[in-house]
Formats: C-alpha cells, sequence, structure tokens
C-alpha cells in the first residue's frame, strides 16, 4: 500500500507541475522544455541534466509539439505509460482551455489593442527564455568537453544560422553522427 501511495504521489506530481508550466509558460516548446529541466532536472531531481538534453533532442527532432513530444518523453521516464498518459493531459489541457476560450471571444480579442501589446510584450519575454534555453544546453554540451559534441554544435549553429540551412537537414544529419558515433562506441565496448 506505501508504495502505491508513493507511486501515485509521483504521478499527482508530475500532472501538477506538467499543468503548472504548461499554462504559465508562453512561447512554446522551446520555453517549456527550459521550465522541464528547470522542475524536473534541478528541483524534483528525477531526471539528471544530460539524459534531459537526450529528451529535449528527441522531442525537437520528433514530428508534432516539442511540448508534447518532451511531456511524452519525461513522463516515460519518470512513471512509464501511465506517466505519459498522465503528463500529456497536463500539458495538453491549459492550452485547450484557453483556446476554448478566446475562440469564444476571438473577435473582441481580435481587435483589442492591449491585448495585442500583451503579445507583443510576451515575445519579448520568450526571446529571453529561448537564448536562457540556449545557453544553457550549450553550456551542458560544452561542460562536457567532448570536442566532437562540441564541433557538431558550432557547426549547426552555423549551418543553421550563417548558412540558412533547412534546419530539417540539420537535425537529420547530426542524427546520423549520433548514431553512427554510438554505432562505432558499441563496437568497441565489444
Amino acid at each position: 500500500m506505501p508504495q502505491e501511495q508513493s507511486r501515485l504521489h509521483r504521478l499527482t506530481t508530475l500532472f501538477l507541475n506538467m499543468l503548472y508550466i504548461s499554462a504559465f509558460t508562453f512561447g512554446g516548446g522551446f520555453v517549456i522544455t527550459s521550465f522541464m529541466k528547470k522542475r524536473f532536472v534541478d528541483g524534483l531531481h528525477w531526471i539528471d541534466e544530460s539524459e534531459m538534453l537526450d529528451l529535449v533532442a528527441i522531442a525537437q527532432s520528433t514530428p508534432g509539439a516539442i511540448a508534447v513530444n518532451a511531456s511524452i518523453l519525461v513522463g516515460w521516464r519518470v512513471a512509464g505509460p501511465v506517466g505519459v498518459a498522465v503528463s500529456v493531459v497536463g500539458t495538453v489541457l491549459p492550452p485547450l482551455v484557453i483556446l476554448t476560450v478566446i475562440s469564444a471571444f476571438y473577435a473582441a480579442f481580435s481587435t483589442n489593442r492591449l491585448v495585442a501589446l500583451a503579445l507583443k510584450g510576451m515575445q519579448a519575454g520568450v526571446a529571453a527564455v529561448i537564448c536562457d534555453v540556449v545557453l544553457g544546453l550549450g553550456t551542458g554540451v560544452a561542460r562536457e568537453k567532448d570536442p566532437v559534441n562540441i564541433a557538431v554544435m558550432l557547426l549547426a549553429f552555423a549551418a543553421g544560422f550563417v548558412l540558412k540551412i533547412n534546419v530539417i537537414y540539420i537535425i537529420l544529419i547530426a542524427g546520423l553522427l549520433g548514431l553512427a558515433r554510438a554505432l562505432i562506441r558499441g563496437r568497441r565496448a565489444k
């Protein structure tokens, strides 16, 4: 019975944290993954930093909304299949309610100057949070002092920002490099 209570407590904590993160973040998946890191890595210590970095990379490279993809991965890591369901419901519920309310009052919101200004202000905040995520994840990669990871990170940045290469190609190439590297390491370990 105590173990079942512990599992229920963990699932409740997972749901409430995902609900909170989803309800109070604006700017999409990149912002939410930053808050997930702060909560599940730094706060609850359910996931370590390198694993969170991997989860974010997988969430970004799979089809669908990054926030939902990340919540699936975090939910799976924390509590298995039930954790996925709990995490996804917690993530999807706030936007669903907000969009339902906004769509009901769309005409009033679309012409309201204060709403437009508030959204402009949120864009600046979102940009700051995304910069925080980039610096945090980049620092994590640099701390590992792995020259291959650092080179891939810098080349991916240059390819996207300077050369304007489509991010899908960058993700595919980086994924293939990571797969090749894992296979090579696996053969060396045998």
